[in-house]
């Protein structure tokens, strides 16, 4: 089976598995973290080398604060109980998104991680954590715009190569696979330029419920969609 270097997840729905169970949402995010954790030690033993996780969007900021608070707690849970975890498994941590105007201590657990776990190998889990995919791109543009400016850089030096290595995830390649749960089909500000050419797999399950068997599906229905198109490139040109 042709298995996909690297892997992304929108991680949705835990609201909703805890609204349906009568329980307070932070029941949900407590089980998506959970979720997390499962699928990060199944994804190298499937031969996946990234993970990208949409783990808290630009966007979050807007929901309730009692909401927020408990996020940013889960996320400081997760890196003082994992990072060992991870670090002894092998995995590499990378956050993308803006880290300016993040609390410190926020700002120095992500910092941590990326710091202990730089030399790993094993898998890259790439955290995109206060991320949105315009906001990449606009930031993107204004650095390249103010290396023009300072005349570091010739404005006809601006192509899709030097873009894309300006951008949050530069020496990451693009994600072949993009997945998401809870049955809503879009992309939420995710990934939208390194998406450009994924294939997309929507699934019906809420991200609580996210199993290695789903991870383990939507490979093999990746897969299937190469065998029946002989290479995903060629059908990107064919259509």
């Amino acid at each position: 089976m042709a298995t996909p270097a690297h892997v992304a997840i929108i991680m949705d729905g835990n609201g909703r598995w805890a609204k349906a169970r009568g329980l307070p949402r932070l029941a949900g995010h407590r089980a998506g973290v959970e979720a997390l954790r499962k699928t990060v030690r199944a994804a190298p033993e499937l031969g996946i080398s990234y993970l990208t996780v949409y783990a808290f969007s630009s966007e979050n900021w807007s929901r309730p604060k009692t909401e927020v608070s408990d996020l940013m707690g889960l996320l400081k849970l997760f890196i003082r109980r994992d990072l060992a975890e991870l670090h002894q498994n092998g995995v590499r941590v990378r956050v993308i998104g803006d880290k300016e105007g993040l609390q410190p201590d926020i700002r120095g657990l992500l910092q941590e991680a990326e710091s202990l776990t730089a030399g790993n190998e094993s898998l890259t889990l790439v955290i995109a954590f206060n991320y949105g995919g315009r906001d990449e791109i606009v930031r993107t543009a204004r650095k390249l715009a103010d290396a023009v400016a300072r005349g570091d850089m010739a404005s006809d030096a601006i192509t899709a190569e030097s873009f894309a290595a300006s951008l949050d995830t530069k020496g990451i390649p693009d994600p072949e696979l993009v997945i998401r749960t809870s049955g809503e089909l879009r992309l939420s500000n995710f990934l939208l330029w390194q998406a450009a050419y994924s294939e997309l797999v929507f699934l019906p399950c809420y991200w609580p419920d996210f199993s290695r068997e789903h991870l383990a599906d939507a490979l093999r229905d990746f897969a299937g969609r190469e065998r029946r198109f002989g290479g995903l490139a060629a059908r990107d040109v064919a259509l």
